[in-house]
Formats: C-alpha cells, structure tokens, sequence
C-alpha cells in the first residue's frame, strides 16, 4: 500500500523547514569548502608545498617525488601521469628550472584536467523533472536528496521526494525525516517494488503540477549483477511512465573510497547511463584528490560524466554545484 507522506502543519506562524543557523556563525561556501577539505589539503597540499620549497631545482627527482606524492593522494595512476605530461611540457617550452615554478602549473593542470566535468544541473526543462539517484550503500544517497531538496527549493522549485529504497532497513523512515525538514511530500510504500513507488510518485507529481521529483533507489554493489538488473528496471519503469525520463541519472560517490570510486563510475555508467555525479562526505577523507582521478576516467569515456555535486559536511546547505577552480584553490590554500 502506498504512502504519501506529508509533513504535519505547524501550529502557529509557518516557520522555515529547517532552522538556519544565525548568518554569524555560518562561514561562507569557500571558507567551509576550505575547512571540509582540510585533510586532503594537509596530505595533497602540505607534501606538494615541501616539495616545491624555495630554491629546489627542477629535475628528475622532483618529479619522481611529484608522482609518488599525487599517487598516494589517490589521484590515480593514470590521471598523475597526465598531469605530469602537462608539467614536463610546459617546463620545456618556459624552461622553468625553478620547483617553486611548478606549483602554480601544477594548480593551473588540475584546474585545467577538472574544467571539463565543472556542468551544473539545470532542472528546469522539464516539468516534472525526473531525477534517479543511484550508488552503492552508504554513499550518500539519502542524505544527497534531502540537501538537493533544500537547494532547489532555495531556487523557488517544488520538490516531490520517492522512496524508492524500498531495500534497506529504515530507508523509506530517513528520507521522511528529510521530508519534514525540508517540508516537502515523500511517497513511500512499506514494503514491495521500488519501480511501483517512483510510478506513483512521477503521477502524484503530475497531478500535484511538481516541479522535481528526487527518486532514491537501492544501493548496489557493482558485483551484485542480479540487483543491478533491478536498478535498470526502475529506469525502465521511468521511462514507459515519462518520455525521455529519467531526465538525470545521479551517482552518489562516497569520497571515502577514493580509487574504488572510479570502479563505481564504469559500472554504474555501463548499468544506467549516468549522467552525473555527486561527490559527498569530502570533509571526512584525505582522498580528495579522487576526483582528478575520476576526472580523468570520466574525460576518457565514450561520453564524458560531469560531476553535479559536492559535499563537505552534514548541514542541509553543505552541498553545492561543483566549481573546478574553487575546488583546486581550497586544496592548496594556506
């Protein structure tokens, strides 16, 4: 039996869904972009800032030092080398000697290698706009849509929310949560078919003249061949329900499994068609410097992924459209 879910009105003047924080307290975006990334920066940029010291010359070791520094950063083999290429080529044609040249090359590479996947998501072509998220258990799904909910509703959007997670355990009860913070309707069923909930929820958008509809679905090991085939079902089911829906397929990617991200990327991709990703949880690892990785596998692909989305922390406004340069600025700020 399905569910829709409606935050209960409130019993005197209507309040905002959540509560801000007082302006104050609150940093802007760059500085808490700056504090989330903290660990990648003290690993990727406090290394890079030793190596590229004052007075060093520029010569095979230091760039042995670069690519071993890059690739414990999990920037990934491949997406090091490039970037290395890039450098190698550019102390050629400038004849750079100087290691205290390369950092600015080094962040002018990177920007460069992210530019690319910097595509934010406009969802206002299609009304409603159907948005599938997909990822593997506790990536972030769940929480992404509540922060995505808040953001388009900050844009003046309406927001339908699906629990289509109809697999794990409290799954339907934390996107309610989410639901009631941000005050928008969850359509849920207790138990049964995901596809049958995001049906239910694309029609009572329809009825209801929604603008976005977030639908969750149930997180996937890339192994798991026979629950990914479930996944495409949903996608299907989308399809015969809206023409030309799903209109974004959104992989959630937990920043926290660095390289095993990139596995997540080609999988999911080959599964869905992924059309974009979100990066979360970038304030709880050292393994930033994934996303040049990803970057580099995405760029490489039959048709390239952009990146949506990051994450640096856990309040409902801690999610924002990827910026490639403010990204790369906030790793190796002082």
């Amino acid at each position: 039996m399905f569910s829709f879910f409606k935050p209960k009105p409130p019993a005197a003047e209507p309040a905002a869904p959540v509560a801000p924080e007082p302006v104050e307290s609150r940093p802007g975006w760059a500085q808490r972009l700056k504090q989330g990334l903290a660990k990648t920066r003290d690993k990727l940029g406090g290394q890079l800032a030793g190596l590229f010291g004052v007075g060093r010359k520029i010569d095979a070791g230091l760039f042995e030092e670069l690519e071993t520094i890059l690739i414990t950063a999990d920037v990934g083999v491949d997406a090091t080398h490039a970037l290395l290429d890039t450098l190698q080529k550019k102390v050629r044609r400038e004849n750079l000697t100087e290691a205290s040249d390369l950092q600015a090359a080094l962040k002018e590479a990177l920007v460069d290698l992210l530019t690319p996947l910097q595509a934010p998501l406009d969802v206002t072509p299609h009304k409603p706009f159907i948005l599938m998220l997909a990822g593997v258990n506790g990536a972030g799904k769940t929480t992404t849509i509540g922060k995505l909910a808040r953001l388009y509703q900050s844009q003046g959007l309406s927001v339908l929310l699906a629990a289509g997670d109809t697999f794990r355990a409290a799954a339907r009860e934390q996107l309610q949560v989410w639901g009631e913070r941000n005050n928008v309707t969850v359509v849920s069923q207790e138990k049964g078919d995901s596809a049958a909930v995001i049906y239910d929820a694309i029609q009572a958008a329809r009825a209801r003249n929604i603008d976005v509809v977030l639908a969750d679905t149930a997180g996937r090991l890339p192994t798991q061949l026979h629950l990914m085939e479930e996944i495409r079902k949903v996608k299907r089911v989308i399809e015969k329900t809206a023409p030309g829906a799903p209109h974004e397929v959104l992989l959630v990617l937990d920043a926290n499994t660095g390289q095993n991200a990139v596995t997540q990327v080609k999988a999911f991709d080959d599964a869905l068609g992924v059309t974009g990703l979100a990066l979360t949880k970038l304030d709880g690892t050292a393994k930033g410097g994934a996303i040049a990785a990803i970057a580099h596998a995405c760029l490489t692909r039959p048709r390239p992924i952009p990146v949506r989305y990051i994450g640096v922390g856990e309040t409902v406004d801690d999610l924002r459209p990827f910026d490639a340069r403010e990204f790369v600025e906030a790793v190796f700020a002082a």
